[in-house]
């Protein structure tokens, strides 16, 4: 693992690759990103790319593709049925897994829809270290319930707890005590938690839920979505892993779950998603499904191309160099961010830089959605799109009444190889300068919400004229339209 010690001192991560494909980027003038803004409702997702300068918005289908990756996608067998190209992912999937059976589909969502279709029925409950939005939904649409039983410190926004991902034990077995194993659909851990912070949870939590599920006869379901991350930090952090390797780490992982799901979009840095298991009776359930949603059983609604590409992203997550370099950019992101002031989620995670909204914005109730009005604010003065993750990310009781997140988070994420080392830090400058001018910055309201993934396309207007005066206050300060 490449961790360079710097003569001068500085701690920065060193990219263990090199670039050969550029791809040129805009930085429009203040005036048009405050337009911008205003078409999309304050909605980061609804801003076009052409007004984006850094686009932090989400590691899912924006990775940087080797070239082992780019040449492979050229020796795809495309064909509807039978494809060798399929055999080569489905033999990888064993070998890093060791899972016999495998079912293709076109992203983790998909694999979500599936598994909640099959195992998840009304009155049913999923108990999870942490839910995700799409997971969530998924589960509620087929009559369950989500029980989050992340450890206490999880929810810590400053923590020195290595491992906040973990789910509490304790609190598993109360549930499963309280409500009876018949109702317990299954147990999910997600990898490299993302609504918390991408933090990861250790191979050592694993085996005690593991212990659980066994003696209540219960199976666990794993999103290793975010498993890259993951790795890393169970082979830098747990002690009893740091004589591993990466490969190893990940058969232990998998040895302990009874089906694995994961998006591709993260995971292998290609397009495309599965689900695993060595249970011919879960395979059997789900593979007629997968036939009607996603597509037949050798391509399930993924491009033969990108199949290629996942089988040689999948073996390349096994590489040491690769895993380290996304959590390593974020760490440096994380500890400047710290070092002035601004209040981040520590320890570092995967997946992205995520930034306390409640702390930054103190004077922005919840009811203004914080997370959201600092996305906007960010976008404003640096062109940086970054994603809510607060209460927009939820949704609504059924009377009407608001659901308040835990955290009211700012998700930076940050794409495997995908941005330079200045450019992470012209993010830096442009959040510290947010920050010393924070009380300019208002709050949100809806203007019109979906009542389902909100955070997705619906529109919200500003409480006041507080971009406005933002706006001058950064070309006062910084003396550019930039």
């Amino acid at each position: 693992m490449s961790k360079v010690s710097f003569f001068s001192g500085e701690a920065v991560p060193l990219e263990m690759h090199k670039v050969r494909i550029v791809q040129k980027l805009n930085l429009v003038p203040i005036d048009r990103r405050l337009e911008a803004l205003n078409e999309a409702g304050n909605n980061t997702f609804l801003l076009k790319n052409t007004d984006i300068f850094i686009d932090m918005l989400t590691d899912s289908g924006v990775n940087a593709m080797s070239d082992k990756q780019l040449a492979a996608m050229m020796e795809s067998d495309d064909s509807y049925a039978g494809s060798t190209t399929f055999s080569k992912l489905e033999n990888k999937i064993k070998e890093l897994f060791g899972k016999n059976y495998f079912l293709p589909v076109h992203q983790g969502r998909a694999a979500e829809n599936i598994i909640s279709r099959v195992f998840v029925t009304p009155g049913t409950i999923v108990p999870m270290n942490y839910h995700f939005t799409t997971t969530k939904a998924h589960i509620m649409l087929n009559g369950g319930s989500v029980e989050e039983i992340i450890i206490d410190e999880g929810l810590e926004v400053t923590s020195d707890c290595q491992f906040k991902g973990n789910m509490d034990v304790a609190k598993l077995e109360a549930i499963i005590n309280k409500n009876g194993a018949d109702k317990v659909a299954f147990v999910r851990i997600e990898t490299g938690t993302n609504l918390i912070g991408g933090q990861p949870h250790s191979l050592e939590n694993l085996r005690q839920v593991r212990r659980v599920c066994d003696k209540h006869g219960l199976m666990i379901v794993m999103d290793a979505s975010l498993l890259a991350d993951n790795l890393y930090f169970i082979k830098t952090r747990e002690d009893a892993c740091k004589n591993l390797s990466i490969r190893e780490i990940t058969m232990q992982f998998a040895d302990m779950c009874d089906i694995i799901y994961f998006s591709a979009r993260k995971l292998g840095c290609a397009r495309g998603g599965g689900i695993c298991t060595n249970s011919s009776e879960a395979f059997l359930k789900m593979r007629e499904l997968v036939t009607l949603y996603e597509g037949f059983l050798t391509y399930g609604g993924m491009s033969i191309r990108e199949i290629e590409a996942i089988t040689v992203g999948l073996e390349e997550t096994m590489d040491e160099d690769m895993v380290s370099q996304g959590p390593q950019f974020i760490e440096y992101m994380v500890n400047e961010l710290a070092r002035q002031g601004v209040p981040v989620i520590t320890p570092a995670g995967g997946l992205g830089c995520h930034i306390d909204a409640k702390q930054f914005l103190p004077h922005i109730p919840q009811s203004q959605y914080p997370a959201g009005a600092l996305a906007s604010a960010l976008y404003l003065v640096s062109s940086v799109r970054g994603m809510e993750r607060g209460s927009i990310s939820e949704q609504r009781n059924e009377d009407g009444s608001e659901v308040y997140s835990n955290m009211e988070l700012l998700r930076l994420a940050l794409p495997r190889r995908v941005f330079t080392l200045s450019q992470v830090k012209y993010a830096i400058d442009r959040i510290v300068w947010l920050y010393k001018n924070r009380d300019l910055v208002g709050g949100l309201t809806f203007v019109e919400e979906p009542k389902m993934l909100r955070f997705f396309f619906g529109k919200l207007a500003t409480t006041s004229d507080w971009q406005s005066k933002l706006m001058a206050k950064f070309k006062a300060d910084l003396g550019s339209d930039f």
